[in-house]
């Protein structure tokens, strides 16, 4: 097998991986965290390896089937996770924000039980893995492109 196949097949493996992940995502209606970033992170792995397929089949001039399968995997993430999940993702973070910001801010200034002051610790640890994890999410919209 060439080095091309080789890389090819690991495409292959990552992308059918991805599109079930994807298609689980848009089957749930929230994901955890972990889940999100798991996805982001799927989804830049096989673009970069596309990127990486698609010169490596230039260069060598073969494999057009290589090439349709690149393409239908990018059409897929356009149409099912750009256009689907990627702003379902988006809302869900941003009301999770609202949510937990509006709860954070009804909550009683005045002396605290430790029990009440560890429930808030906690709200505000969620808070800011959520807003950590929406920022990670906006760089999808800024960095990526499958050209």
């Amino acid at each position: 097998m060439s080095s091309n196949e080789e890389t090819f097949q690991i495409f292959k493996t990552e992308a059918e991986k991805l599109e079930s992940a994807i298609n689980t995502g848009l089957a749930k209606s929230e994901l955890s965290i972990s889940e999100i970033v798991q996805i982001y992170y799927h989804i830049t792995n096989v673009v970069s390896l596309s990127t990486l397929m698609k010169h490596l089949i230039e260069e060598s001039h073969e494999h057009h089937s290589m090439i349709k399968k690149i393409e239908e995997t990018l059409k897929f993430i356009l149409e099912k996770f750009d256009s689907n999940l990627h702003p379902s993702i988006m809302a869900q973070l941003t009301s999770s924000i609202t949510e937990i910001t509006k709860s954070l801010g009804s909550r009683n200034t005045v002396k605290k039980s430790k029990d009440e002051i560890e429930s808030e610790a906690k709200l505000y640890e969620k808070l800011r893995q959520i807003m950590s994890t929406q920022e990670f999410v906006k760089q999808y919209d800024k960095g990526l492109s499958y050209d």
